[in-house]
């Protein structure tokens, strides 16, 4: 599987198997299918939409794939996805958590009853789940010699979103998530690594970059438009495959300059 520490490479000795949550359309879909064009087995994980995860499933280049469905914001269901997931592959290679939420609650029009409820979804679906999804990967992976752990995150990790602050908290949570997990992991060959894109032309996104919010969100992109799921994905692919090992804890900015940090 490997040619060195550094790479992970899918035509040597076996195929390489990877996880990817909330594959069934957008930015999921398009890892998905990076991966599976390298060779990768791919477990095509959704939560309600079966029919677009087939669909997704069936473009997939290559064979072995699988579907895999499963509710990240229930700890009992994320423990039997990982389960079927490895009784079905043999072992993860690569776990990509893609899936999230995103509700709006806005802090001056959001009653305590939503607003406490808002953030116990959130929560649970945009860092309990991969929390624990990592875990297991963790633990698996350096049993049996390496791995890498790619976590989407977003560029409200860093600036904040004032109408749902549930999510830039807990994308950042994921981003500290990841980073401790790199400074465990790194002795045991175990990479993990943080994507964090801003707006992605998808389906899920159209009503807003194509509706009333279109100039006021453009006028935010230096590029003139937002970036493409194919690249994003192809950075996320990056990860999983090809960054070295000294970059591991590394959160990788996709948004067209229209965040910048230091």
């Amino acid at each position: 599987m490997r040619s060195s520490p550094e790479v992970l490479v899918p035509t040597e000795l076996k195929r390489c198997s990877a996880l990817v949550t909330g594959a069934s359309r957008g930015l999921g879909r398009a890892i998905a299918q990076q991966l599976a064009a390298r060779g990768v087995r791919v477990a095509v994980h959704f939560h309600t939409n079966r029919t677009a995860a087939k669909a997704t499933w069936a473009a997939l280049p290559g064979a072995g794939h699988a579907l895999f469905a499963a509710d990240l914001s229930d700890a009992t269901r994320v423990e039997r996805l990982w389960h079927e997931v490895i009784a079905a592959f043999g072992q993860v290679d690569v776990l990509v958590n893609n899936a999230g939420i995103y509700e709006l609650h806005p802090p001056l029009r959001t009653t305590p009853a939503v607003w406490r409820a808002v953030w116990k979804r959130t929560l649970a679906a945009n860092l309990l789940g991969p929390a624990q999804l990592s875990l297991f990967a963790a633990q698996a992976m350096v049993g049996h010699g390496g791995g890498r752990i790619v976590n989407i995150s977003s560029r409200g990790a860093f600036r904040g979103e004032a109408n749902a602050p549930a999510y830039a908290a807990a994308k950042a949570g994921l981003n500290a998530l990841g980073q401790s997990l790199a400074k465990a992991l790194a002795p045991h060959r175990v990479y993990v690594y943080g994507v964090a894109p801003g707006w992605i032309e998808t389906d899920m996104a159209f009503a807003h970059l194509h509706g009333p919010r279109r100039t006021e969100i453009l006028a935010d992109q230096p590029l003139g438009r937002v970036a493409t799921a194919d690249e994003v994905a192809r950075t996320a692919v990056f990860c999983a495959l090809d960054a070295p090992a000294a970059m591991t804890g590394a959160i990788i900015d996709v948004n067209g300059a229209s965040y910048l940090r230091t």
